[in-house]
């Protein structure tokens, strides 16, 4: 049984990048771009590239993947300054936030500007200060966010099962995800709900390291948490597997706000997400607007798809006893 929910497929801007590309006027010289991965290629890629490709925009392609590493974006960007492409794409937050810099304090001598920037994968642009609106941005940077508003997450996880505490365990180093936390508390205040915290050790550098991460869910769960909640966070994909089934060990149902985490082998119970291939399609778009028709990436307003799948995984569900009530099925993605 497959069934969406939660609006149409995108806005109007959207539903262009997914559907016909007009036909324009194309420069006849390839436009070049230099893309910056995390950790590889995903499914956001394969959107970019196919919705740029179907648009008829000659397009040469720099890739470059970041392993992880900051030290490595810290290198591209010194690479960008001095090839001048005509455009940057980015996935995620630390290279989009590497390359660009804070809003506030954008190093031309560190930082990549006078080049415009597409990011895909930023959960939240604000909360990073990679813009200080997602629109009127004042820089030449534009692109998708992916995660859907923190209150229909909730609502999502309270359709499948009611709750007065929530857990959540994330990577304090990493600003998308302390605003997500942030945001997450915000809500319950006004929903009355109680939010349990966790957040992965740090070593003496301040990044995060995997000691005691069973120890952490363990903590959650005793101190009442009905659900996991798993965030946008790089780090936490890194560690989805141990932070799952430590989870399922505690009888402790997992929601994740992304589909990476979704779909990966990890025993996540259920989440509300949006599709990285057409993510990409919409940064690709974004794409064409700039090296096609000429349009400044500040002039374009950052945005994210209004359809997300609700997706529960079975095998998940009857291992932890918790199977979906049948009004879901009405609502739901059933794996």
């Amino acid at each position: 049984m497959r069934r969406r929910v939660l609006g149409s497929l995108a806005g109007a801007a959207a539903l262009a990048a997914v559907g016909s590309v007009a036909t324009l006027a194309r420069p006849l010289t390839a436009r070049r771009i230099y893309a910056v991965t995390w950790r590889g290629r995903t499914q956001v890629e394969q959107g970019f590239t196919d919705y740029l490709g179907k648009s008829g925009l000659p397009v040469e392609f720099t890739w470059r993947d970041a392993a992880q590493s900051t030290a490595r974006i810290a290198e591209f960007a010194r690479e960008i300054r001095e090839t001048k492409p005509d455009l940057v794409y980015t996935w995620g937050t630390p290279p989009t936030l590497g390359i660009a810099g804070p809003f506030d304090q954008a190093d031309p001598a560190k930082h990549v500007t006078g080049i415009p920037i597409v990011f895909a994968l930023v959960a939240s642009p604000v909360g990073a200060k990679l813009v200080p609106s997602l629109k009127g941005q004042g820089r030449d940077v534009t692109g998708v966010y992916h995660v859907a508003a923190i209150a229909s997450q909730v609502e999502a996880m309270r359709a499948y099962r009611g709750f007065s505490k929530v857990g959540v365990i994330y990577n304090a180093a990493e600003l998308n995800s302390v605003a997500t936390a942030s945001a997450l508390k915000d809500l319950a205040k006004a929903q009355r709900f109680e939010v349990i915290e966790q957040a992965f050790d740090r070593g003496a550098d301040g990044k995060p390291v995997p000691t005691g991460i069973e120890e952490k869910i363990v903590a959650l769960a005793r101190g009442g948490a009905e659900w996991l909640y798993l965030g946008p966070d790089t780090y936490l994909f890194s560690q989805v597997e141990r932070v799952a089934a430590a989870a399922m060990a505690a009888k402790l149902p997992t929601f994740s706000a992304t589909e990476g985490v979704l779909n990966s082998p990890a025993p996540i119970l259920t989440g509300l997400v949006s599709s990285y291939y057409t993510i990409g399609q919409f940064a690709g778009f974004k794409a064409e607007q700039i090296l096609g028709r000429g349009v400044r990436a500040r002039d374009i307003p950052i945005e994210t798809l209004t359809r997300y799948s609700f997706i529960v995984r079975m095998e998940v569900a009857k291992s932890l006893g918790f199977l979906p009530p049948v009004s879901l099925f009405n609502h739901a993605i059933i794996r």
